[in-house]
């Protein structure tokens, strides 16, 4: 798997189609809109804009402990993948809050765990760069991140 690569950048250089995709899905996690069209109207940006920039685009938080980090893998269906993540999270110092996980289709399963990162010993980057070094992990991204626990 390809290692994702993060930044810290002023949202004042920003391309304006990124910060509207940003408030977009702001809007979205408050409540604000029900759907994503809306919420992309109410944002001032196209559904299709949104979509391209969607999963490239998350809030700084600044203390990255004391949060619950929401992840979505893809693995392959063969024995010991999971479990490899599960000790990579451990070893890690993450406490595994939930597991969810459907049934494999097409040689591949998905996977959703709810990380704590209180006593987490490396940073959430850190975290995903060495699960995307598991064999038979082909997809891993953040889907949601909390504050305070």
């Amino acid at each position: 798997m390809k290692k994702q690569k993060f930044f810290m950048i002023s949202s004042e250089i920003l391309p304006e189609a990124i910060m509207k995709t940003a408030k977009a899905k702001e809007i979205l996690a408050k409540g604000e809109a029900e759907t994503v069209n809306e919420a992309a109207e109410l944002a001032g940006i196209s559904r299709s804009a949104f979509y391209k920039y969607k999963d490239g685009i998350f809030p700084l938080y600044r203390d990255s402990h004391n949060k619950i980090v929401t992840i979505s893998l893809d693995l392959e269906h063969k024995s010991g993948v999971l479990s490899k993540v599960l000790n990579s999270v451990a070893a890690e110092g993450g406490n595994i809050l939930t597991i969810n996980q459907g049934l494999p289709l097409q040689g591949l399963a998905n996977v959703t765990l709810s990380i704590e990162t209180t006593e987490m010993n490396v940073t959430t980057e850190d975290l995903l760069n060495t699960l995307g070094d598991i064999s038979g992990l082909k997809n891993l991204k953040v889907i949601g991140q909390s504050s305070q626990i």
